[in-house]
Parts: structure tokens; sequence; C-alpha cells
């Protein structure tokens, strides 16, 4: 605006021509007449920006249809866009109506939609993934999708298979999906197969939690016992391909129909998981048997679940019952899960330390900040794969001085 005042007083004092004044200012002749023509019309009150948009629109939602649309989302308040517009489509054929997107704005406009809550996910963790180079470096766990048995009951698959040799460790029908009983079909196939280097999941319960770290009971097991928690991005089925194949093969073959009830669906799934095993060819094998492919691990399960180590310099607390830590005369909240767990602490400057729990690292602490900072657990890039060790602390600070100014998923009230 002030330059528009300044070119018209520079016009009326006529000392130089249009042309050099449109130098002088940066803008077309087009610009400089209308600004001219704006002034001689109103004064300096025209000069002011005016609106774009456009006085008429031809296509725009009569307010005959807006009201229509409208009425019947009141009528129907769980119906959404498409619905409508099929429902009004077809009891006013001859009506012209908007897209369904503009449906969606306009229910918005006047409040009669509910902005989606938006879920808390947790990062995915231990990446970059190992390699399936040899048996036991990466099992594959996971749930797959529960099914009804003849007698009404739910059962809920829990699998597990060597992603090396595609061998199926366990299939076990469960009541419900818990950390309990989860947590005893791990414990069997450890027992019996020894343990792998890392396991590969979902982000889901009982796997993973929103919690710090997106450690979960039976992650915070599984870093005891010296085994790397692997947690695929939301939405990315595919890095844990193997596995989910398997279930393909799974849910034709055993699922369909269920049986009479969880014992006889259980005799099914030991009988599949033999035939899978040990008779049926695998083409990703050279049309060999995964059996064939497979040896147990040579790190037996121990019978007592070892602390985690550190290294030297680090400093170790226990946390306590509520998943507090009291450090430094104050108090830090870290998680739900850590109970009674040992935890390491590493100083790095200006009295900062990030905390570990074995080898993940989970939050720095301030002391100018009530409340631990959350790293975030995000893909490493292959520069920061290949980073000294010094590096890599300053990538973790870095990553929590970022995520301590906006909400993350490891954050509790």
């Amino acid at each position: 605006m002030d330059e528009r005042v300044k070119f018209i007083a520079a016009y009326l004092r006529g000392e130089i021509s249009v042309s050099r004044l449109c130098e002088t200012f940066g803008v077309s002749r087009k610009t400089a007449y209308k600004w001219i023509k704006r002034y001689s019309e109103g004064g300096v009150a025209e000069l002011v920006e005016r609106s774009r948009r456009p006085r008429s629109n031809p296509a725009s939602t009569s307010r005959e249809v807006k009201s229509l649309l409208i009425a019947t989302r009141k009528e129907h308040p769980f119906w959404g866009p498409k619905k409508l517009l099929a429902a009004i489509g077809a009891a006013y054929p001859g009506l012209t109506l908007p897209a369904t997107s503009t449906i969606g704005h306009l229910l918005a406009r006047h409040g009669l939609t509910r902005p989606r809550r938006p879920r808390r996910r947790t990062s995915p963790y231990g990446q970059p993934f190992l390699g399936y180079d040899k048996p036991n470096a990466v099992w594959c766990g996971d749930f797959k999708g529960h099914f009804r048995l003849f007698d009404r009951t739910r059962c809920h698959p829990v699998t597990i298979s060597d992603g090396f040799s595609r061998y199926v460790l366990r299939c076990e029908g469960l009541r419900h999906p818990r950390y309990e009983p989860t947590r005893d079909v791990f414990e069997q196939a450890f027992r019996e197969f020894g343990l792998p280097d890392a396991i590969r999941t979902d982000n889901g319960p009982p796997f993973a939690s929103t919690t710090l770290g997106g450690l979960s009971h039976l992650a915070v097991w599984w870093i005891r016992l010296g085994i790397r928690p692997e947690r695929i991005e939301p939405g990315r089925p595919d890095q844990n391909g193997r596995h989910e194949r398997m279930h393909r093969t799974l849910k034709a073959e055993a699922t369909q129909p269920g049986r009479l009830d969880m014992l006889a669906q259980q005799a099914r799934f030991d009988e599949w998981r033999k035939e899978y095993n040990e008779v049926r060819p695998h083409e990703a094998l050279g049309q060999k048997t995964p059996a064939s492919f497979y040896e147990p691990s040579a790190r037996r399960y121990p019978e007592e679940v070892p602390d985690p180590e550190y290294p030297p310099h680090f400093e170790t607390r226990r946390v306590n019952d509520a998943g507090f830590l009291r450090w430094d005369r104050r108090t830090y909240y870290l998680s739900w899960c850590l109970p009674r767990q040992l935890i390491g602490l590493e100083h790095i400057d200006d009295d900062r330390w990030i905390v570990y729990f074995g080898s993940h690292a989970l939050a720095v602490m301030d002391p100018k900040n009530p409340k631990v900072q959350p790293i975030p657990s995000v893909r490493a890039t292959s520069k920061q794969r290949k980073s000294k060790p010094g590096n890599r602390t300053a990538s973790l600070l870095a990553s929590a001085d970022e995520s301590a100014t906006e909400p993350t998923s490891g954050e509790e009230q």
C-alpha cells in the first residue's frame, strides 16, 4: 500500500514519465495504469488490495442443494458424503449434486463432522534391519488375523518363523493377543530352538507400545536376553514380507473352515506346521523344504534372565516400581514397562545424559527440563550407519532437541 501511494505521488508531480516510474517501482505498465485509474475514481482508498474471488461461479452448489444435504445429514448423522450423495441422487434423479469432497467441506463448515482423533503410533525401531544371512539371524513374529471357531470362540494365531529358512517355529492359537500368553509361546520357542539375534514384528501390542522408545514388556524381556527388537514401519507389511506370505498359506490351508474348538484347531495348526516345514517344497528355497535349511541356535535360553550390560564409563541406576528414575536430586518418569529394570546413563555435556536400556538409546535427561526428551526411533541413513560413535551421539542429541519442540508418541501424560 505504501509503495502504491508513493507511485501515485510521483505520478502527480509529473517529473518523469510513466515508463520511468514503472522501471523505478518495478511494476508493469498495465499495473501502473490500473493504479492511476483507481486513484482517479476514488482516491487513495481505492488503492487497497481487492479480493480476486470471482463475483459468480456457475459451477457452485445451489442454496437449495446445500439445504437438502444439511437436512439429510441431520436426519442421518452417521452418513458420510458418499452415502448422502447416493441417497439424494436416488431420491432426486434430475438434481445436480456436487462431488463427495465438496459435500465433506460443506458438512465441516456447518459443524456436522467430528475431526478424527490422530492415532498415537510408535516409531519403527531397530533399523536398519539385520539381513537374513543365516538361520536365527532374524526371527519374524506376528498375529495372523483372528477368526471364529465352530463353538463361536475367537482364535488369535501367533506365529514365529525363521527369516532365513522360512521354518515355522511356532503357530499357536490364543484366545487373546495379550502379553502373558504371547510370552509363553516365545519362551517355548526359545527353549526348543535357542535365541535369535533379532525378532522383527509390527508396531501393535504386545510387541510394541506408545511409551518411551516404543518399548513393551515383551521387548524389554527380549533386550535383556540379548535379542534386538526390530519393528517395521506402520503400513509397510512388505518389510516383513516373508512372514506375511507364510500367513497367506496358513489362512488358506489351516483356518478355513475353523475347527470345532481351540483344541481341535491347535491340532490342525500342528499338522499344518509339520507339513509346511518338512514336506511342502518352497519355491524361494529351490523347491526344498524349510527343515533342510534350518538348524537351532547355539545361544541357549538362560534359566535366569540377566540384566543388560553397559560400558564402564556408563552410570547405572535401577528404575523404581512405578517407572520413575531418581537422579541428581530429581525424579524423572521413564516408562511403565521398565519397573525395576537396570538402565545406563552416558554423560554428554552440560550435565546432560543419554538414557539407555541395553544398547537402545531412549531419551536425553537435562536438569533444565523436568521431563526426559524422547529420542525418535527413525530409520538411519547409510551416512548415519557409517558415522563414528561421537557423530552418532551428536545425532541422537539433535533428534532429542527436535522432538522436544513437538509432541511425540513416546511422551506420556
